[in-house]
């Protein structure tokens, strides 16, 4: 039989005992915020996780696509969830998994809502011969194609880059990102990248650190640079007239890698910059916003 100091005790030691399990039962909290121009298609989200544990990894599938996120510090990591620009609108959710470095997993589903956007569009008509490539040309063009989307299939797992993202030239960007041309009355495919105007001559910088992985002419882009940036982040700088790098250089963010110029299959010289984050085709200047906004430097206007 307990005396009502046993009983008390009991109580207690009940209560502690309670609280414990209650304590290993819950989750490990993620934090989740984001950073984009816009969520829209062509756009890139920085994604912010933030645990109240260190975490031993950290991914997710957004779009049917794995997000890799890199470690800033043992409790808080990032990653860039990429809209493609053929995105459907409507509310999306990026579901998080980690591990925590004591070994429990963590999850977390995230929304996001795209908003609906449409792309410019613009007819052109020219003579018969330059609206489509000769029959002799075909299968380099194919070769190429396929050179390129190797490059971009066998991405880096290192993350090369850091910080915000540089603009190549000091030139006016177009806002030609997405574009839809009507050639000759026939739909042709969207306009990847964005076009900034760059007389001939002008240098080149490297949008931010990466691996040279292309240097070559090619029978659309002309004379073309690609820098693995590392994650599946990809530069792509066409129309250049000089290169000042070789395949496999390590690049510097802001460091003179070639000249802009009116190389490959253009009306006159300007850059061509486009990115793939992923198998995702996004506004390079979304990036560059995205990451500005993050680092606390303001915005750059589209």
């Amino acid at each position: 039989m307990c005396d009502s100091g046993d009983v008390g005790w009991l109580l207690t030691i009940g209560t502690l005992a309670l609280g414990i399990l209650a304590t290993q039962a819950k989750p490990t909290a993620l934090a989740v915020s984001h950073q984009a121009r816009a969520v829209a298609p062509g756009e890139v989200v920085v994604v912010d996780v933030r645990a109240a544990t260190p975490l031993q990894d950290l991914a997710a599938q957004w779009l049917g696509r794995k997000v890799t996120f890199y470690r800033l510090t043992p409790e808080r990591w990032q990653g860039l969830a990429a809209i493609d620009l053929d995105a459907a609108p409507g509310l999306k959710t990026l579901d998080l998994r980690a591990t925590t470095a004591d070994g429990r997993a963590l999850t977390r589903a995230y929304a996001l809502t795209i908003a609906r956007r449409v792309f410019a569009t613009r007819r052109i008509s020219v003579a018969a011969e330059f609206a489509a490539p000769p029959p002799e040309a075909l299968a380099r063009i194919e070769q190429e194609r396929q050179r390129v989307e190797a490059i971009f299939a066998s991405p880096s797992a290192d993350r090369l880059w850091k910080d915000s993202f540089v603009v190549p030239v000091p030139g006016t960007a177009t806002s030609s990102f997405g574009r839809r041309t009507i050639l000759n009355g026939q739909p042709r495919g969207a306009h990847t990248g964005t076009d900034f105007q760059a007389a001939s001559g002008t240098p080149v910088v490297a949008p931010n650190a990466g691996r040279v992985v292309l240097v070559a002419d090619l029978y659309f882009a002309g004379r073309t640079i690609i820098i693995d940036h590392g994650l599946g982040l990809y530069s792509y700088l066409a129309h250049l007239s000089e290169f000042d790098v070789a395949e496999g250089t390590l690049v510097t963010r802001g460091q003179k890698i070639a000249l802009s110029g009116a190389t490959g299959r253009v009306t006159g010289p300007h850059l061509h910059w486009s990115m793939r984050v992923g198998p995702s085709r996004v506004d390079p200047l979304s990036l560059v916003d995205a990451l500005e906004r993050e680092n606390g430097k303001g915005t750059r206007e589209k």
